[in-house]
């Protein structure tokens, strides 16, 4: 969610109202505070979603492709992980007595929520039958049974992949052998999870998710699809449909704001990013809405003197957006005319042929032999249309430049022109008194009675990423 995405969003968001759409505040531009975020990894120019999760959840730059894993541990080398683990903040939330949670539309156990909780040598070792020979030699764990076995505390875990998590058949598909679990080990991880817990539920659908009573349920795991959830294009409009980013966050915090002792959420608008490897920029841009639309949530949901809210991205795409001819609302998704003419430049594209504001330097739309693909008679609007891309690829790559963050709240102050990208979770933990920061907090404060009072404890949100820290 690099800034072409923000601004394209904004655009986008402000067109469905019937507006113009340039003029549009998104619910995170209301943030307050604003910074940049430095998105490399130790070893890579343009990042991965593992290694810039662990900086921002876990404080600390890594290499590419790992996870929760500080930069000595190497790539696929399950021996070169042991004693170089590092903690997240919704780790350290955990150990303060907080309640916590994921909320994702990818699978739960993909690259950025599992930095969350799992420490891996390769953010694709998700389920145990992919594991390596090494790895499973060495003893490595994969992240699925790391979220069930090592981390039982996380109140709400909410998102697809629920192929990692059993080796049956699956309950919505059941005629796809494509949807059925992959588990080697031919454990049920979704009745695992549920073991020893109270007021607990696990539902896998949109209509049982949506007969979930907060006040009375304490643990929450959802798991909506087979692999990612469904883009948001692709939905139908039917009370039985699988829950949205909004419905999911909205269900989340008022599960979790039930501690007095305050809460974490990591709230992760992952298809914006797989929309864009797609090189469809309608899916992208309408998830980018959708996650906008979860933090609005949030903001209604908190007090904001109470409750630090961080809006950042893991890192940007090749995604631009641009061209002469782009009047004032002019469609986001729509074509620009060829025929404009620039004073002192002429004809604005010499081939004669329209192109669409929204282009991507790399992916699959590259269609280009002799010429530019004449677009005049295709539907540019549609969710499954590529945009056009100078370079060929299968998937289009991640951007190498630095993306936003945005925060209100309590020590929101602290973000403010450009940072290390692992410097957002040191600003967590310190505004949260978690970890290494724990001692600098005063966590009583004597008043006029002589009686003490709790200053404040406090949660954390991360979306594509929200973070809130709620205190209470």
């Amino acid at each position: 969610m690099g800034a072409v995405s923000v601004t394209s969003a904004r655009i986008l968001k402000g067109q469905k109202a019937g507006n113009p759409g340039e003029e549009t505040m998104l619910a995170m531009d209301t943030l307050p505070h604003m910074a940049h975020s430095k998105t490399y990894n130790i070893d890579a120019q343009t990042p991965d979603s593992g290694a810039t999760g662990t900086a921002f959840l876990c404080g600390v730059k890594a290499r590419f492709a790992t996870i929760g894993v500080d930069g000595r541990a190497l790539l696929e080398d399950c021996n070169s992980t042991k004693g170089r683990e590092v903690q997240s903040v919704l780790a350290w939330a955990e150990m303060a007595g907080k309640s916590t949670g994921i909320v994702t539309t990818t699978r739960v156990t993909h690259a950025t929520p599992a930095a969350a909780y799992a420490h891996t040598a390769y953010r694709e070792w998700e389920v145990d039958s992919v594991l390596s020979d090494a790895a499973v030699q060495d003893g490595c764990k994969d992240i699925s049974a790391q979220l069930v076995d090592d981390n039982p505390g996380i109140e709400v875990v909410l998102g697809g992949g629920r192929v990692m998590f059993h080796n049956g058949t699956d309950p919505e598909y059941p005629d796809d052998p494509g949807s059925n679990g992959v588990r080697a080990d031919g454990r049920h991880l979704m009745e695992e999870w549920l073991d020893g817990k109270t007021s607990a539920r696990y539902v896998w659908n949109g209509t049982d998710f949506r007969t979930v009573n907060p006040q009375t349920t304490d643990y929450l795991l959802g798991l909506f699809e087979p692999s990612h959830m469904k883009y948001m294009t692709d939905r139908e409009d039917s009370p039985i449909e699988e829950p949205t980013l909004v419905e999911m966050t909205r269900t989340a915090i008022q599960i979790l704001q039930k501690n007095e002792n305050g809460f974490f959420l990591l709230v992760e608008g992952g298809r914006i990013d797989h929309g864009h490897h797609d090189g469809k920029a309608v899916k992208a841009i309408n998830e980018a809405v959708e996650f906008d639309d979860a933090i609005q949530v949030a903001k209604d949901l908190l007090n904001l003197d109470e409750s630090l809210i961080v809006v950042t991205a893991d890192h940007a795409h090749t995604v631009s957006l641009g061209g002469w001819d782009t009047s004032r609302g002019n469609p986001l998704f729509g074509k620009l005319d060829p025929d404009f003419f620039l004073e002192g430049v002429g004809v604005a594209v010499p081939d004669g042929k329209p192109y669409t504001a929204i282009q991507y330097g790399t992916g699959p739309g590259h269609n280009i032999t002799a010429s530019r693909q004449d677009i005049t008679n295709v539907d540019t609007g549609n969710p499954d249309y590529l945009q056009q891309t100078a370079v060929p690829m299968a998937s289009e790559s991640h951007g190498a430049e630095d993306v936003a963050i945005f925060a209100g709240g309590p020590m929101a102050h602290l973000f403010h022109g450009v940072h290390e990208q692992n410097y957002i979770a040191h600003v967590m933990k310190y505004a949260a008194c978690l970890g290494e920061y724990a001692e600098d907090c005063d966590r009583e404060e004597r008043v006029a009675s002589g009686s003490a009072r709790r200053r404040f404890s406090t949660a954390v949100v991360l979306l594509s990423i929200l973070l809130q820290l709620a205190w209470f």
